[in-house]
Parts: structure tokens; C-alpha cells; sequence
């Protein structure tokens, strides 16, 4: 029984979120076992390039470190808000999702030639979470009970919040500005003078992952909670 209703749990989170914190999850699992080590993982351009370990380009998205604290606070959030932009402003575009996270894993490997990060999950995080943020600015977060604002401004808050940890913010900075960045070119400067859109995407993403109509007896993530714990909890202004 219990099985089965996780089962059916399990199966109610639309399929990106499935899979990605699926995978984030089993290399985790596979590292603790000792099956796998970070060293095969990192993001490297030598190897990458002149040794052709492609499969590090998507790795280094999928280890958020040891079974920790940290582990399970990027977790939750890669969860809840991932979901909850699946759910909200891409239900029923998966293909539009699916090339969100192509654009923007794109963008940030491109910048991570740049910087000296191995890992760029944590800043894929920050992105996720910027861009809902940005598509749901009316939404009021509780923070840890101390911070109460509005949503635009908790990239921020978790950018001083790995401050005070004594983490480097470079992570924060890089998923803030690519969040940034296809928030511009797809809601904003489309809607400007002489705007347009800059990002369409391909027609073969729209043929795998777009069905033809919604499954009736999908549960979506309620969003009057966001956060969904004591500590990131939110709701709607005038609410």
C-alpha cells in the first residue's frame, strides 16, 4: 500500500521535475555508494573537449554534493520550484520548459568556461527560482519566520542567505543572471517597442514533449504555498 501510493505520488510530478530530481537524486545515491566518484562528474572543458567526456556537460547538473544540510536545501528548492513552473506558467507547454532548460544550461556552461565552478546545479537552482519569482511577483515569502517580501526579491535573500553560510555568492550571481537573461528575451523585450521574440523553440521539442491535450486527472502543486515549509512559505498580496 505504501508503495503503491508512492507510486501514484511519484507519478503526479510533471515529467521534467521527474526527471531531473530523479537524476540529481540517483547520482547522489551513486557517489554515496561509492559506484561513482565527483572526480568523474565535474565540470572540466579539457576533458570535455580534448578528451571528449561529453557526458560531464550534464553531470556536473546533477550533484549537489554529499547527503547534508546543503543537499537537501537545493533539493527542496530545485523541487518546489522547478514543479511549480511547470505547473504554473508552462502547463502544457513542456516543450517550451524543456528548451528553457536547454537555453539556460547552454548559457551557463558557456560562462562556466569563464568562472572556476565544477558544479553548476546550484546555479541552475538560482535560475529556476529567479524566473519564477520574476512570472510571480505578487506573491509574499516568509523567510525562516525573520524576512517577509515579496517574491522578486528571494534570489537575493538566498544569495545573502550563502553569504552568511560562507559560500562563494559567484554561484548565486551566475544563476541570477542567466535567470535574468531569459526572462528578458522572453517576457520582456517582446513586449517592447520594436521587441520581438528571440527565443522560439524548435518545432522538434514541440513534436516529443507537447501532447495534444491535458490529462484530466492531473493534481498540480498548489502555489498559495510556494515555499511550502514554515520558512519559505508565501501568498498572494491581498490574499
Amino acid at each position: 500500500m505504501a508503495y503503491r501510493t508512492f507510486r501514484q505520488e511519484y507519478l503526479q510530478v510533471p515529467p521534467v521535475t521527474r526527471a531531473y530530481t530523479t537524476a540529481c537524486v540517483l547520482t547522489t545515491a551513486a557517489v554515496q555508494l561509492e559506484l561513482i566518484t565527483p572526480f568523474q562528474l565535474y565540470f572540466n572543458p579539457e576533458l570535455i573537449f580534448k578528451h571528449f567526456q561529453i557526458w560531464r556537460l550534464i553531470t556536473n547538473y546533477l550533484f549537489f554534493g554529499p547527503v547534508g544540510f546543503n543537499f537537501l536545501f537545493n533539493m527542496i528548492f530545485l523541487y518546489r520550484y522547478c514543479r511549480m513552473l511547470e505547473e504554473g506558467s508552462f502547463r502544457g507547454r513542456t516543450a517550451d520548459f524543456v528548451f528553457m532548460f536547454l537555453f539556460g544550461g547552454l548559457l551557463m556552461t558557456l560562462c562556466g568556461l569563464f568562472v572556476n565552478l565544477v558544479f553548476l546545479g546550484q546555479a541552475f537552482t538560482i535560475m529556476l527560482v529567479y524566473v519564477w519569482s520574476r512570472r510571480n511577483p505578487y506573491v509574499r515569502m516568509n523567510f525562516f519566520g525573520l524576512l517577509i517580501f515579496q517574491a522578486p526579491f528571494l534570489p537575493w535573500v538566498l544569495m545573502g542567505f550563502s553569504l552568511l553560510l560562507g559560500n562563494s555568492i559567484i554561484v548565486d550571481l551566475l544563476g541570477i543572471a542567466v535567470g535574468h537573461t531569459y526572462f528578458f528575451l522572453e517576457d520582456v523585450f517582446p513586449n517592447q517597442p520594436g521587441g520581438g521574440r528571440l527565443l522560439r523553440t524548435p518545432s522538434v521539442l514541440k513534436a516529443i514533449f507537447d501532447s495534444p491535450e491535458d490529462d484530466p486527472n492531473y493534481n498540480p502543486l498548489p502555489e498559495e504555498r510556494p515555499g511550502g515549509f514554515a520558512w519559505g512559505e508565501g501568498q498572494r498580496l491581498g490574499g
